[in-house]
């Protein structure tokens, strides 16, 4: 036996997931069928790789139509408006009927157009055409030699190979979100749930003049001199539900937060969120306002980044239930009377700005942190002298 085929199947499995940077889905038993993804690319978000010798046309329609079903599942868990999947076959022979109909065009669920199947096949005696044409669909040139005849171990050592490239990926993934161990979380929930019984035995968390005198948002105090009154909100909760509900949020995203970027930078977000999120109230809220909901709400602007640096891996994991989560709490602060919505929206925001002022562990984009840095620094400005001014 050549095993040809075998060794052109991993080849370019080989050649997507080192080369385009193609990640993994799913890998059949038989280690036959594979599925890659890379949303970000713009030709083709999905690659369907699959070794098997064609017969009949009508089977490779049939199967056409499933890969197409299968490409629909992965375009809504990633959430894309449209999905293209290059579906490759790797078969010794062409099917021995007609068939060039039927992979002439991009295969379209007649009852579902947002997902299609463009189909090459490679074969024996056409495999440069076949190359060709893949590069043609790509844009890129690929192109590697076969021989005609391989041993398993060769074919055994391009399989590891793709595999060790899958794995280090994966590693490297998962190193994101393990960078740092939670702690100034921790720090900023005792911290609150102090303060709550501070404020409890002292008159009572929903008492205005206790509020006022541990230290929440009174935009008369701050124009007078009281600058700490940006921050010292962050950790006072008006009622045991608000306490609840925020250290509940806090717990969650707190720590995916601080995993992700490590400790001292959690902390920078945390605050400067909490302190956006107090001059946004103060600039556009005259009322009495505490919480640490700005600073959470800063939680998912840190996310937010995390989305917009590596998207796929964003959406993969955590993506629509974030962004399902923002939107229904800026659609109930907007609704429900008696919510600092532009505490939340500043919070946002500021979050956002903190995150890409300090960026990642290990990891340097010196003039995307320096924009960050001049546009929080910018924004910060404008709203102080709105502040102060009005």
């Amino acid at each position: 036996m050549s095993f040809r085929e075998d060794y052109l199947f991993w080849r370019l499995a080989h050649y997507f997931v080192s080369v385009g940077e193609y990640r993994i889905v799913q890998l059949s038993k038989d280690q036959k069928e594979l599925w890659l993804e890379k949303i970000e690319n713009k030709k083709y978000q999905v690659i369907r790789l699959l070794r098997y010798d064609i017969d009949w046309s009508n089977w490779m329609q049939r199967d056409i139509e499933l890969t197409a079903a299968n490409g629909e599942q992965i375009r809504r868990q990633l959430a894309k408006r449209n999905m293209n999947v290059l579906n490759l076959y790797v078969s010794t022979y062409l099917p021995v009927d007609d068939y060039e109909y039927r992979i002439s065009k991009p295969f379209v669920n007649p009852n579902n157009s947002k997902t299609n199947v463009t189909t090459v096949i490679f074969d024996r005696n056409g495999y440069n055409d076949a190359l060709g044409r893949l590069t043609e669909l790509l844009q890129t040139d690929v192109s590697f030699t076969l021989k005609n005849e391989y041993e398993e171990q060769e074919i055994e050592a391009v399989k590891q190979a793709t595999l060790a490239q899958i794995v280090i990926k994966a590693k490297s993934e998962q190193e994101l979100f393990k960078y740092g161990k939670p702690f100034f979380t921790y720090i900023f929930i005792a911290i609150q749930v102090v303060m709550f019984l501070l404020l409890e035995l002292n008159g009572g968390s929903v008492n205005i003049s206790t509020l006022i005198h541990f230290g929440a948002k009174s935009n008369p105090l701050i124009i007078e001199g009281e600058w700490w009154r940006f921050f010292t909100p962050i950790v006072l909760h008006i009622g045991l539900l608000h306490l609840l509900m925020n250290t509940l949020a806090l717990y969650y995203l707190g720590i995916a937060v601080e995993q992700i970027f490590g400790n001292f930078r959690f902390l920078f977000i945390y605050l400067f969120a909490g302190f956006a999120g107090s001059l946004a109230s103060f600039v556009f809220s005259p009322s009495i306002s505490a919480g640490a909901s700005g600073a959470i709400f800063g939680c998912f602007g840190a996310l937010l980044y995390f989305g917009v640096i590596y998207p796929r891996l964003f959406f993969r994991t955590m993506g629509m239930n974030i962004l399902i989560i923002i939107g229904i709490n800026l659609v109930f602060g907007f609704t429900v009377p008696g919510i600092d919505n532009a505490g939340h929206i500043g919070g946002l925001l500021g979050g956002f700005l903190a995150t890409g002022i300090v960026h990642f562990p290990k990891k340097r984009k010196l003039l995307s942190q320096l924009f960050f840095l001049i546009t929080a620094a910018i924004v910060t400005f404008v709203f102080l002298q709105i502040g102060y001014k009005s």
